[in-house]
């Protein structure tokens, strides 16, 4: 399987399942793309990528800045000419109990996972039509198909995205413009340290399902051939993932025992 000068635009690119999908792209012969908000750890992740220095290119961004991110498209575009994937891949985490999150964490919950890829993924959208060429990825979760508690607001930002680019993966079909939605289960990453409490504070605690999970290199590479193949809806991760076959064919009994289950 090759990305061989493909130009791959990666949000969330300065940690986790973002960084480990630059470097399996980068071994792949892909041209990069670097975004998040934290410019100097980009650098450090370009840094980490040999050879030419022309093909992994930096460009910071806030997800929650959706005002801002028409340009930063735009700018995208300008780099190389054009996006062949666009893996929207940048987002934040919640632990808080509903009634206990201020509505402004609501919001910039939503804003960053929902918003923020919904805008670049329109931004892109007009160019790779006109090329009739383009994948667009983001990244979900399984709490993208059903919601656990502490997490009310993370659940609807990640099922906004199923229900968004699954109705754009209609409306683009006959374009030969591919939508995949990726739901990974618990990954080693500080998702759950970065995650939001109902104040704004950081959680600054990992998650123990993180603790037990895949590391994000293991990911990236299980992800890619998928990518490849043009797969619509990809679930990776450990026996989570049967969460989401439970939650589809036993819903009442599947509830009963999530409402058991320690979800910190």
């Amino acid at each position: 399987m090759s990305f061989q000068d493909k130009v791959a635009w990666i949000t969330g690119a300065s940690s986790g399942i973002g960084e480990a999908l630059a470097y399996a792209l980068h071994d792949r012969g892909a041209k990069l793309i670097l975004s998040s908000r934290r410019k100097n750890i980009l650098e450090e992740v370009k840094e980490q990528c040999p050879g030419d220095p022309a093909d992994v290119t930096i460009l910071p961004l806030d997800l929650s800045e959706t005002d801002k991110l028409p340009d930063k498209a735009q700018q995208a575009l300008n780099i190389y000419g054009h996006i062949d994937y666009l893996f929207n891949n940048g987002g934040v985490s919640q632990r808080s109990k509903a009634i206990n999150t201020d509505v402004d964490v609501m919001k910039r919950v939503l804003d960053i996972n929902f918003l923020g890829s919904a805008v670049l993924a329109k931004e892109v959208l007009p160019s790779m039509i006109e090329r009739k060429s383009g994948h667009i990825i983001v990244t979900s979760s399984v709490v993208g198909k059903f919601g656990t508690q502490l997490r009310s607001s993370y659940a609807a930002s990640k099922h906004a995205l199923h229900g968004y680019f699954d109705s754009l993966r209609q409306e683009v079909f006959n374009k030969n413009i591919s939508i995949s939605l990726v739901c990974p289960g618990f990954i080693k990453t500080n998702v759950t340290k970065n995650a939001l409490e109902g104040n704004g504070e950081k959680h600054q605690k990992m998650g123990k399902g993180q603790q037990n999970g895949m590391t994000p290199a293991q990911f990236a590479e299980k992800l890619l051939p998928k990518i490849a193949k043009g797969k619509e809806e990809i679930y990776i991760g450990g026996m989570e993932i049967m969460g989401i076959y439970f939650q589809r064919f036993v819903p009442s009994l599947f509830h009963k025992i999530l409402r058991k289950i320690d979800v910190t």
